[in-house]
């Protein structure tokens, strides 16, 4: 049997692109997949204590069109508390990339406690296995 794992990487921090991304780890979660997501950059970023709730607006591909979109969604569930859903719905792990934490100057204190760890690249490889990972 092939490797269930669905794993994740994010490395953009807008709005648009965390919210699809809680929406693929819920559902894959709830289908009792384990799931690995991998934070780099700018979704690191965005997972910062301190900034989770800010507006990170969206994607240039999205707009107006898609501004306006997210604008009006902004009173559905934060994708912030989608990823808790998952982590609370199944076996869900959020990590930190050791190497863009350092990048950007950021500790394990700065981040928002849904982040579980801080890993390296090859770790997050190793967790993943043979299953389906997506950037």
């Amino acid at each position: 049997m092939a490797d269930e794992t669905f794993s994740l990487i994010l490395f953009s921090g807008t709005d648009d692109k965390l919210h699809a991304a809680s929406v693929l780890a819920v559902g894959a979660a709830a289908m009792g997949r384990p799931v690995n997501v991998f934070l780099q950059y700018w979704a690191l970023d965005a997972f910062r204590e301190d900034r989770v709730h800010k507006d990170h607006g969206v994607s240039p591909e999205a707009g107006e069109d898609g501004a306006r979109a997210v604008i009006e969604q902004q009173g559905a569930v934060h994708w912030i508390e989608l990823f808790e859903q998952a982590k609370d719905i199944g076996e869900v792990t959020i990590n930190a990339c050791a190497e863009s934490m350092e990048l950007l100057g950021i500790t394990a204190d700065d981040l928002h406690p849904v982040v579980d760890e801080v890993w390296g690249v090859a770790r997050f490889f190793m967790e993943a296995g043979d299953g389906a990972t997506f950037i």
